[in-house]
């Protein structure tokens, strides 16, 4: 009787590889960087830190095990905080290791039916991967996702992939006093649960005059729980203003006019055009996103005659809501000016809520974001203690 053992059968057909149940790199220094909550700065700190750790080893690899916002590219699921790094740094290593585990629509159930399996396959893809960003660097970050729990769902929360990857956790918060330090003493709780070290914390968007008091009174706060305090972000605004193509997109909007322009406008307030002519002068200034409808031929003739006397653009941008459109003279005078224009079909109030509602994510193209966010790191986190720690 012919073997039915197909590696005996075929010589070919190698074994299996045994599924791995923690990364066999030991040698690499890592570190954790989770978050309080969603949106809280861990990117933003991700890339500081990136740029920081290069100026001191020269190999630095990064990984982001599980994540949950995801673009294709060339037809692969991938975070899309792994490309941003990628492009800004090219980390050199296949970006598919940079982002192992994306959770798409469906994840969560197919998990559920089949857990046992499932799980196993996914930790050893996740320490593959880290092996792979890992090899021949000094030193590897690893970026989590939300808060300590974000994926226990699926049994890999950050907790659980800081244990399998026997990395210590930094914490990323909003600034202030009480309530960081109450949201830090509930994340460390489920990381000490699961074995993991917090090492430290970061504070995020603290305004530049409050520094000091937060710095003291955080500091001893945190000094309590055994959290030594590494670092107070003060605020930048443009890190959280979006350009023009990233409001088109949220709002679903029509370009009119301007494109090209509209990459580099960053919008830093919105104002709604709903007063005279006369009275929107004083708003017609370089960062103000002008919201009102296509009909309003006083405003638009009021933006273009200050555009034509500045030489360019003053203003971000125009939004035309109510899908209703400039009338064609008024269309003809705003292809002779560069100002970005995008048509609407909600009216204006519900499209300033859908702006103010934005998540606004440092994106590959935002190559003046950049420098500002290397600069926030290196000049306000303490990364010697930082890494005496690690």
């Amino acid at each position: 009787m012919a073997s039915t053992d197909t590696t005996t059968a075929n010589p070919f057909l190698l074994p299996a590889l045994p599924l791995l149940a923690a990364p066999t790199n030991k040698e690499t220094r890592r570190l954790f960087v989770a978050a309080t909550r969603m949106n809280d700065g861990k990117t933003t700190t991700c890339l500081g830190l990136f740029a920081a750790l290069q100026a001191i080893h020269p190999r630095v690899g990064f990984i982001k095990p599980v994540g949950q916002r995801f673009i294709e590219v060339q037809g692969q699921h991938v975070d899309e905080d792994s490309h941003l790094l990628d492009t800004v740094f090219n980390v050199r290593v296949p970006l598919e290791s940079m982002s192992p585990v994306t959770v798409d629509g469906t994840f969560t159930r197919r998990y559920l039916k089949n857990p046992g399996p499932m799980l196993a396959q996914l930790k050893d893809k996740i320490c593959r991967a880290f092996d792979r960003v890992s090899w021949e660097k000094d030193f590897t970050l690893i970026e989590g996702t939300g808060h300590a729990g974000v994926g226990s769902v699926f049994d890999l929360s950050n907790a659980s992939v800081a244990h399998l990857l026997n990395a210590k956790v930094i914490l990323v918060c909003p600034g202030g006093i009480g309530r960081p330090i109450d949201e830090i003493a509930l994340n460390k709780a489920l990381f000490d649960q699961t074995g993991v070290e917090v090492i430290g914390a970061i504070l995020n968007k603290v305004a530049p005059d409050k520094i000091p008091i937060v710095s003291e009174y955080a500091g001893l706060g945190l000094k309590r729980l055994g959290v030594p305090l590494l670092g107070v972000l003060p605020v930048q605004p443009m890190l959280s203003a979006p350009n023009l193509v990233q409001i088109a997109e949220e709002i679903g909007g029509q370009w009119l006019n301007g494109r090209k322009a509209g990459t580099k406008q960053r919008v830093a307030r919105v104002v709604i055009g709903a007063m005279s002519a006369n009275g929107i002068m004083d708003y017609l200034q370089p960062g103000t996103l002008i919201i009102t409808p296509g009909d309003r031929d006083d405003i638009i003739l009021a933006a273009t005659a200050t555009a034509r006397l500045a030489g360019g653009s003053a203003i971000a941008g125009l939004v035309l809501t109510n899908d209703v459109p400039p009338h064609a003279k008024i269309a003809e005078l705003l292809a002779q000016t560069d100002i970005p224009v995008i048509a609407a079909k909600e009216e204006s109030y519900f499209i300033t809520s859908k702006i103010f509602g934005m998540t606004v994510k440092t994106q590959p193209q935002d190559t003046d974001k950049i420098p500002v966010i290397k600069k926030l790191i290196t000049e306000h986190v303490d990364l010697k203690a930082l890494l005496a720690r690690v």
